[in-house]
């Protein structure tokens, strides 16, 4: 049984409360990287926005961190903390679908497996990721690379508003109506500013789509990877596909003998025209000598759960990321040079594509800042053996020191590891100064910190953070209490009632 500690938060919400020691808390407390084993104080099993309302001030109240846990996929652990209070929101992944103004709203718990399914009912999709059991909230708050991406943009370039509790436990919306500050740096800013319980997305007619799968042994890479990327630039929007190097995956059309052996693969799908599909692959399938290749229409959401098989839950994880303006012979030679000693089936780097409809949006129109670039590259290591972590790991770092070389300041949000914090400015790039405001102004304490953390902007010329002027006033009273002189036993404040 849990501690009395909680009890004034149990009265206080719906959602469930669970403590070391109560049944549940085991399976409650794990997230998706096997590698993070933390233990908080308590997960709260959120049912609905009055319970996060609740929880930050009860949180605040005794003084204890708070994380927010959407798809728990985030790959240095931010949906959990030591000794803090985990905000679960796996329960809360409703998606209701209005198919006559295409737009969708999902909770924060929502997976892409979830959103797809309810979405291509109606023959509509938003951009999501590359695997179905990624968070939307955590994808779109990064910034958002899939499939989608060169015809429709980014996950947040898809978002028309958010539903956000901040650090005082106080509940606002944030749409290009109101709140509009809030609005731009959710797209892209990642977690800094509180916790979003629920998004709008703008939708697309995406139904059937012709997907493409070729395989070619990884020492020809080079020259495939070159051929790949005139023919990307080449193709129209309606192109989505990444270059990949792994080891092969013991699927049916890839020659058994090649199974674990270092590949060189291509992905994707064409959302034009089905019947011209197979045209448009047929460069590809000349760019060497395919070892196996499959191609078939399917439902959008089926492309999207294809690898959920080679990215389960409990693999041990460790992934890094760059941006590349053009995908050199250079970074393509260390891709290659690399390849060999990938050590584990799971383990993959990408090299996505981020031109089209993403670089029609101005690097300043929203968080999402690196809007010049062509390439995001991200290496995801990941392997069942936690006996086996310091070679993976040394494995990625060595890799991606060699690629880092060739690459753009900055790397994609969503695929940096707990040891990059101290590039998250540069990956914000333009845009970290107005962030920085922004987190003054709605988070001035920085109460809101498990994430790739933007450190709040100090007031000018004091070097002491605090609230802009139209920050909600109850931010603007605790971060007064917050400040040197007003007093280290100053009351924090305490947790309100539920509605």
């Amino acid at each position: 049984m849990g501690s009395d500690r909680f009890d004034v938060l149990r009265e206080q919400v719906r959602g469930q409360v669970i403590e070391e020691g109560d049944a549940g808390y085991e399976e409650a407390r794990h997230v998706y990287n096997g590698m993070i084993d933390r233990r908080p104080a308590a997960v709260l099993q959120v049912s609905q926005a009055a319970d996060v309302m609740a929880a930050v001030r009860f949180a605040r109240g005794l003084g204890i961190d708070v994380a927010v846990r959407g798809g728990g996929h985030s790959a240095p652990g931010f949906g959990t903390v030591d000794d803090g209070l985990v905000l679960d929101f796996s329960a809360r992944r409703g998606v209701r679908v209005d198919p006559a103004a295409r737009t969708a709203r999902v909770e924060a718990g929502a997976t892409w497996a979830d959103y797809n399914h309810a979405t291509h009912a109606f023959g509509l999709a938003s951009t999501g990721g590359i695997v179905g059991t990624t968070g939307v909230s955590g994808l779109t708050l990064g910034g958002g690379i899939g499939y989608l991406a060169r015809k429709y943009g980014l996950s947040c370039d898809n978002l028309i508003g958010a539903d956000v509790v901040l650090a005082d436990g106080s509940f606002l919306t944030a749409s290009d109506a109101e709140n509009v500050d809030l609005f731009w740096a959710l797209r892209g800013g990642s977690g800094n500013f509180g916790v979003v319980t629920s998004l709008e997305f703008r939708l697309h007619p995406v139904d059937m789509v012709h997907v493409g799968i070729i395989f070619f042994d990884a020492s020809t890479g080079a020259g495939v990877g070159a051929a790949y990327r005139e023919w990307i630039a080449a193709e129209p929007e309606e192109m989505g596909a990444f270059l990949g190097f792994h080891q092969g995956p013991p699927v049916p059309f890839l020659p058994e003998e090649w199974h674990g052996r270092p590949v060189t693969v291509v992905v994707g799908m064409w959302t034009g025209d089905p019947d011209a599909g197979p045209a448009h692959w047929q460069p590809m399938l000349d760019a060497g000598e395919p070892l196996g290749s499959f191609f078939a229409p399917m439902p959008y959401p089926a492309l999207n759960m294809m690898f959920d098989g080679l990215n389960v839950p409990g693999l041990q994880g460790y992934w890094k990321a760059d941006f590349l303006r053009t995908l050199s012979d250079d970074a393509l030679r260390v891709a290659v040079e690399k390849s060999p000693g990938i050590p584990s089936i799971h383990t993959a780097n990408h090299f996505y594509p981020i031109d089209g409809a993403v670089q029609r949006v101005a690097p300043e129109a929203t968080a999402f800042a690196h809007r010049n670039v062509n390439f995001a590259p991200v290496i995801a290591g990941q392997w069942p053996d936690a006996s086996e972590n310091e070679a993976n790991i040394a494995w990625v770092r060595d890799y991606w020191t060699a690629l880092h070389e060739f690459s753009e300041p900055g790397g994609y949000l969503n695929f940096q590891d707990s040891d990059d914090q101290a590039r998250i400015e540069e990956t914000l790039g333009s845009n970290y100064a107005r962030l920085a405001e922004i987190k003054a102004k709605y988070d001035p304490d920085n109460f809101f910190h498990i994430n790739q953390n933007i450190t709040p902007a100090p007031a000018t010329g004091t070097g002491v953070t605090r609230p802009a002027a139209d920050a909600p006033a109850s931010l603007q009273r605790e971060a007064v209490d917050l400040q040197p002189g007003a007093g280290s036993d100053a009351a924090p404040p305490e947790a309100a009632p539920a509605s």
